[in-house]
């Protein structure tokens, strides 16, 4: 069948369409997607104002047209970190449903972190062991941990790159000050929850997903995105302390002229920087690897789990 996943996420909604059945890997078949940028809209109450609303509605009624056109059978629609966390969340899931005909299932930060642990222990396969998955996103950041296809321990911080630029790092480029404070806030909120997963024992592997993830071993000397899925990146914490101070140092504009990051994500890439080197220390990491699959490949495995072999 040729299924869609609907991502309203803290920075894109994102459509993916894929070609999938029940023990086989989902071959992409098409994307759409827009940057909103939905952590970045939440007003001082916490809430997404009706700008906000209208970009979120218009955006999903042409994902749902472009998922009619490439055949879609079933859109698998689902909402993360920012309208999670909206004070108003109720009355944009309201407003959607009724203006686009969508449902959109709220998934919690735990359930985010489960998926996403689901997508990179089927990548990565059973001979990787005991996981650790990282996955920062616009809103939060989240950790899982195990040996098998759930997670013995999952969580979801607060930390999404997007979340902390709007709330921690306001200027262009940020002052040293905002760039030390958010730095100790980072590692104040992981260190939290590191006991949790040291008890369960070192992972044998640490994996990272998520586009910011990417960005930064890209910017570290990673393979481009165009020499494809199967070609292994890499994110060392010692080539990652080295380019902090220097994003720190960039305007967005110029962080936007590095390889690999995008226009619309190079004013958040510092905050996700201090996010993926704190949890990198934290988790005592010296290299992770970069998993492409992610929660919308998550979101999908586990439905063609529930569909009949035939």
């Amino acid at each position: 069948m040729r299924l869609g996943v609907l991502d309203v996420g803290s920075n894109t909604v994102h459509l993916l369409a894929v070609d999938a059945h029940p023990g086989a890997r989902p071959l992409p078949a098409h994307s759409h997607k827009a940057e909103l940028r939905l952590a970045e809209l939440l007003d001082e109450d916490g809430a997404i104002g009706d700008d906000g609303v209208d970009r979120l509605v218009a955006t999903i009624t042409e994902a749902l047209q472009a998922a009619e056109d490439k055949g879609c059978e079933e859109v698998l629609a689902f909402a993360t970190s920012a309208v999670r966390g909206a004070t108003n969340a109720d009355a944009v899931l309201a407003r959607v449903k009724e203006e686009t005909g969508v449902a959109l299932t709220v998934l919690s930060g735990e359930e985010e972190a489960r998926l996403t642990f689901l997508a990179a222990r089927r990548w990565f396969g059973w001979s990787a062991g005991k996981l650790l998955v990282l996955d920062i996103g616009g809103g939060s950041l989240e950790i899982a941990y195990g040996m098998d296809e759930e997670p013995d321990a999952a969580v979801s911080l607060p930390l999404g790159a997007g979340r902390l630029t709007a709330g921690m790092l306001p200027g262009d480029p940020p002052d040293a000050q905002d760039v030390k404070a958010l730095r100790r806030h980072v590692r104040a909120q992981i260190a939290k929850v590191v006991g949790e997963f040291s008890r369960l024992g070192k992972p044998d592997h640490i994996v990272a997903t998520s586009k910011t993830f990417k960005q930064l071993a890209r910017i570290t000397g990673a393979a481009r995105s165009a020499e494809g899925l199967y070609v292994q990146r890499e994110l060392s914490r010692k080539s990652l302390e080295e380019w902090v101070p220097k994003l720190a140092a960039m305007t967005v504009e110029q962080r936007a002229g590095l390889p690999g990051v995008s226009e619309g994500r190079a004013r958040q890439i510092l905050a996700g920087a201090l996010v993926a080197e704190g949890a990198m220390d934290l988790f005592g990491a010296d290299e992770l690897e970069i998993c492409p699959w992610a929660l919308r490949e998550g979101v999908i495995l586990r439905r063609l789990d529930h569909l009949p072999a035939d």
